[in-house]
């Protein structure tokens, strides 16, 4: 039986797999003593652990943060690092997001590919191994998390309670492969002193806000003029109404991951933009258009750069107004690979002081960067394309940060292939479930090649590294 054979085999067991993680809608909840960060996410982990179980992995779940199965023997740690939360699912989908929907081949349903696909992929990986009585000759950890998206709290517990891994992939990005990841920068704006009434929007701060709803005094603009900026993009719309008197304009806007936010339309910083187009001059709106706008590469605030690897991006996604009035907003910025993050968030808080605009850097991330002809790097590249026989795709770096930061020597791989659009934190996410079994089959030569000694052949007739 081939591999392709072996993963096919398991078709309606990967499915109905992802089906089920899916269906819990494991957004970062209420914090408690118990559960961290939520019920969900909680509940979401404990059932993936009976799923690793019920394939032959030894589990451990650490305090509702983080949880693995654990196969193989030998003092070397391989991890396989996804995660099991998603953002919140928004609006704009065409069927239930928490309902896995199977349509021309591809599952949707929020998670799908961002990072439950990923995941399942992995387990059927080692499982399809195992069936092949392959001897892993280090220990193999299949590990969840769940707290990637809102700051990976979850892998800091992991780290604390279990160490380091001495090396590994995450299934959350590309193939084939992530040599480079840039780096982060957390932060928030604040301000009191506007007379907009309300302004909320956004989902998540790694999220291109697509909605946002702003509630206005009648006299705050020429909202004639707000529908005739609007009208000159095809990509935006506004609805307005009446409420107690006042005008309430909801701004629609396109969505997109925060680390590609040339792909989205900000809602919020549409809304500023469109304000200004129609005269008022609030304190808040002038702020905003002066250090943020609807640029996304930071330009505004003196954060602008680009390297070789790619340039710098910037991204306001939530919007709230406080019961003291105060307006505040979210800001998630992509820095690059070879520029400090500390010193960008320098430039930053100068410049926003300047106009006496209130910032609080949250954090910091510092990149991560292989070299592209690593052996690490090279080894997932030549299981990609062993697989595939794509020999023309080169490994890469993205804006996106993963759980790669925390292994000694590690990357981002798959599980999204070269000539898939990427619909992460979007409406309508999908997996393409040929693309999933072809993701397991990658998955499973690589962890033949880190698992292995490094001198003997396996029944798969692959050479481990």
């Amino acid at each position: 039986m081939t591999l392709k054979e072996k993963v096919y085999a398991y078709k309606d067991d990967i499915i109905s797999t992802l089906t089920e993680l899916v269906h819990y809608n494991s957004v970062q909840g209420e914090a408690s003593e118990e559960f961290p960060f939520g019920e969900v996410p909680a509940a979401c982990l404990k059932r993936a652990l009976e799923i690793m179980e019920e394939h032959g992995l030894k589990t451990t779940n650490l305090d509702n943060y983080i949880g693995y199965g654990e196969i193989g023997e030998g003092e070397q740690l391989v991890g396989v690092l996804g995660h099991l939360d998603v953002v919140p699912a928004g609006e704009g989908w065409d069927s239930d997001p928490f309902v896995v929907v199977e349509k021309d081949g591809k599952l949707y349903g929020r998670g799908t590919s961002d990072d439950k696909g990923g995941v399942t992929a992995s387990l059927f990986a080692l499982q399809i191994l195992q069936d092949d009585g392959y001897k892993f000759k280090k220990r193999v950890r299949l590990v969840t998390g769940t707290n990637e998206e809102t700051g990976s709290r979850c892998l800091a517990h992991y780290v604390e309670k279990e160490g380091h891994f001495d090396l590994g992939f995450t299934p959350d990005a590309n193939f084939p492969g992530v040599y480079g990841e840039k780096g982060m920068i957390a932060a928030s704006f604040a301000e009191k002193n506007s007379q907009i009434i309300s302004i909320n929007g956004g989902l998540a701060s790694n999220v291109v806000c697509n909605k946002c709803v702003t509630v206005l005094p009648k006299d705050f603009c020429d909202f004639e003029k707000v529908q005739e900026y609007v009208d000159q993009n095809e990509k935006l719309s506004v609805v307005f109404k009446e409420s107690d008197g006042n005008i309430e304009m909801t701004m629609n806007g396109v969505s997109a991951h925060a680390s590609m936010p040339y792909l989205g339309v900000n809602a919020i910083s549409h809304t500023f933009a469109a304000l200004a187009y129609g005269g008022s001059r609030d304190v808040l709106v002038e702020k905003y258009n002066a250090l943020i706008g609807t640029a996304t590469d930071g330009s505004n605030c003196d954060v602008k750069y680009e390297d070789k690897y790619g340039e710098l991006t910037f991204n306001n996604g939530i919007i709230r107004t406080a019961d003291d009035h105060t307006i505040s907003g979210t800001i998630d910025i992509r820095t690059g690979l070879l520029v400090e993050s500390e010193v960008l968030a320098e430039r930053m808080q100068k410049a926003f002081d300047a106009k006496d605009f209130h910032l609080e850097v949250h954090g910091c991330v510092k990149p991560l960067f292989y070299d592209p002809n690593s052996p690490m790097v090279q080894a997932m590249v030549k299981a990609y394309r062993d697989v595939t026989g794509d020999y023309e795709t080169q490994p890469m770096t993205i804006g996106g940060g993963t759980y790669a930061k925390v292994l000694k020597q590690g990357v981002a791989f798959g599980a999204l292939f070269p000539d898939e659009e990427d619909l992460a934190h979007q409406a309508d996410e999908y997996e393409d479930i040929d693309r999933l079994m072809l993701a397991s089959k990658i998955y499973a030569n690589a962890l033949i090649r880190l698992a292995g000694d490094g001198s003997e052949r396996n029944r798969t007739g692959e050479q481990s590294i």
